[in-house]
């Protein structure tokens, strides 16, 4: 049975950036009925029990009975996104939030000339997103970053070394700022977690670029 991880933060400990209630509703209700959904799903196959969940939706055409395929791959998708954009946020820092000394900072320098002009990138994008779905920051195997989306909530492919993601659903910040999903990108950079960023990048085995 698939279970909510644990949030490293309280509810109220992201504010003022994003507010209590919204993490609350968000985690509580919305990512809970992508569990709850996966798991009543699943449970009508045992065969399925124990089974890797990323494996299972990037091979749902073959191993997903047709009954049941739609449902996993959707709220799977839901279940594992929103596992992983839990665990990249943290309390907002008593100075500016920024990456400073890290490897992802000589990464921003050295393909966009700065994590100023990466967040100009990744805002422009994130604003670019039709309806609902995620945007991402990834390791290619070249070692070098991209920055891409998806819809609704699909999985970014195998060969995605996803390292940062932002929630673009509504649910992730209408409560708070409404249609301005501007302010929401904005509010997102202060809550980052920038010492999970860099774990992540060297977990992902990739050969960074140097230079």
């Amino acid at each position: 049975m698939f279970e909510l991880p644990s949030l490293k933060f309280k509810t109220g400990e992201l504010e003022p950036y994003f507010d209590e209630e919204t993490i609350r509703v968000h985690y509580t209700k919305h990512h809970q009925t992508y569990a709850d959904r996966l798991n009543q799903a699943l449970a009508k196959y045992e065969e399925l029990a124990g089974k890797d969940l990323t494996k299972l939706i990037y091979n749902a055409e073959r191993d997903l009975p047709e009954d049941i395929r739609l449902v996993v791959v959707n709220n799977g998708g839901g279940y594992l996104n929103h596992n992983f954009f839990w665990q990249i946020l943290r309390k907002p820092l008593d100075n500016a939030n920024a990456p400073d000394d890290m490897i992802i900072d000589d990464l921003f320098s050295q393909q966009y000339g700065g994590y100023e002009n990466f967040q100009k990138l990744f805002t422009d994008q994130a604003l670019s997103v039709f309806g609902s779905g995620w945007l991402w920051l990834a390791i290619t195997p070249l070692g070098k970053l991209e920055i891409f989306s998806t819809a609704n909530q699909a999985l970014p492919a195998p060969d995605k070394k996803v390292v940062l993601c932002l929630d673009l659903w509504e649910h992730a910040y209408y409560l708070k700022y409404q249609n301005r999903r501007n302010e929401y990108i904005n509010a997102f950079y202060h809550v980052i977690d920038w010492l999970k960023v860099d774990e992540l990048i060297k977990l992902s085995g990739v050969k960074l670029v140097e230079g």
